[in-house]
């Protein structure tokens, strides 16, 4: 049975069963924040730096605009877990801290919260905390259109997270090893869904063949959600080690290296028949700190996921802990923003950027111009000379 699709009969075995499986991606999560620190593709990008380029932090507008929502900053809580009293608990401090902050929030899979009532409660918490603020309900590939609606009432959603995890699936004891329907299922539920659709990896990457698939269906926000956090292969292969699937260990694409690799669909605004279609990259995967945020927007994201560093955060400090982590983050990254010349988000798109390493390996055998990337800020200079 595929980890998200419903059981025909809910037992208490299979209650247990998943119960486990989601206190255990818990714990093997936090074990990998606490491991230390990891060489990702985040140390692979530098800025070039110009000494006289900066500007007033006090004229720094955090705020983005996604499509039809703005949003108070540049990051948000992703994705992470529910259906437990232990996870209750942990989205319970996460959106304490959300509605503290004003950080837009998602939880974890709601699968198990529409096959079990008594599971409801760990992800209803999330809006009982934070009424106001912005919400994201979750499902995975293989739930239908009606396990959409059914999801975006529970929580009471302003959008729906649809991940798509097929190495996870691929590992996982549980999991499904058949993909075939998961596009046209998709199609589905962004076609009947109430709320915008983010379609999300959970740390593998979107490619670019993905996120042309993804726009063909209707998809306007996707997060590309890359390798380098919380490893989900790892973590299945953690819980059933005599069907080890390590061979596959660095599968995937980092979040920088899908954004730099994105099609046009996703980076330009497209005259439709209907009007002018302005598609949102979001990224999330490995994010450590604001100047791994500041990265991520100057390669195109629009607003960049975090979960692993938060929910270690929650797990040690509480939700206290949390919202003094992200006034932190706010601060910092409006420190980032005027050292390097950028009053919105936006004008990070125009900084020069030094690719090198595994990411600079990536761009160079997709074709990106590296080169040009280090030049962008000439670019914007001969425009505004014109």
């Amino acid at each position: 049975m595929s980890s998200e699709t419903p059981a025909s009969v809910e037992t208490p075995e299979t209650k247990a069963s998943r119960a486990s499986r989601k206190d255990d991606h818990v714990r093997l999560a936090s074990a990998q924040q606490t491991e230390g620190p990891r060489r990702t593709d985040f140390d692979d990008l530098e800025f070039v730096h110009h000494a006289l380029s900066g500007t007033n932090p006090e004229l720094v507008d955090l705020s983005v605009e996604l499509g039809e929502w703005t949003w108070p900053t540049p990051f948000y809580v992703n994705g992470m877990t529910g259906g437990t009293e232990t996870t209750a608990k942990i989205n319970r401090d996460l959106a304490i801290a959300a509605a503290e902050t004003g950080l837009p929030m998602a939880c974890g899979s709601m699968s198990v919260a529409l096959d079990d009532a008594e599971a409801a409660k760990g992800f209803t918490v999330i809006r009982e905390e934070n009424p106001d603020g912005f919400v994201m309900g979750n499902l995975g590939a293989g739930r239908s259109a009606d396990d959409a609606r059914r999801a975006v009432e529970l929580l009471n959603a302003d959008a729906l997270q649809l991940h798509i995890n097929p190495v996870q699936e691929t590992a996982m004891p549980e999991g499904t090893r058949d993909f075939s329907t998961w596009l046209s299922g998709l199609e589905d539920i962004v076609a009947a869904c109430p709320v915008p659709v983010v379609v999300k990896e959970v740390g593998f990457g979107l490619s670019r063949r993905t996120l042309r698939l993804l726009a063909d269906i209707g998809v306007q926000y996707a997060d590309v959600s890359g390798a380098g956090g919380t490893d989900f292969l790892r973590i299945e292969n953690d819980r059933s080690p005599a069907d080890d699937f390590s061979m596959l260990t660095g599968f995937g694409q980092s979040a920088l290296a899908c954004l730099l690799d994105a099609p046009s669909e996703w980076t330009t605004e497209t005259t439709m028949d209907d009007g002018v279609s302005n598609r949102v990259l979001l990224a999330s995967g490995g994010v450590r700190n604001p100047y791994d945020v500041v990265k991520a927007l100057a390669c195109g994201a629009r607003a960049v996921g975090v979960a692993g560093t938060f929910l270690q955060t929650v797990l040690d400090h509480g939700p206290d802990g949390l919202v003094d982590l992200v006034r932190t983050w706010q601060t910092q990254t409006s420190a980032l923003f005027a050292l390097l010349g950028a009053q919105r988000s936006t004008d990070l798109t125009a900084t020069d950027l030094l690719t090198r390493g595994r990411l600079g390996e990536f761009a160079r055998l997709r074709g990106i111009d590296v080169t040009a990337l280090s030049h962008r800020s000439d670019v914007l200079s001969r425009r505004n000379q014109l």
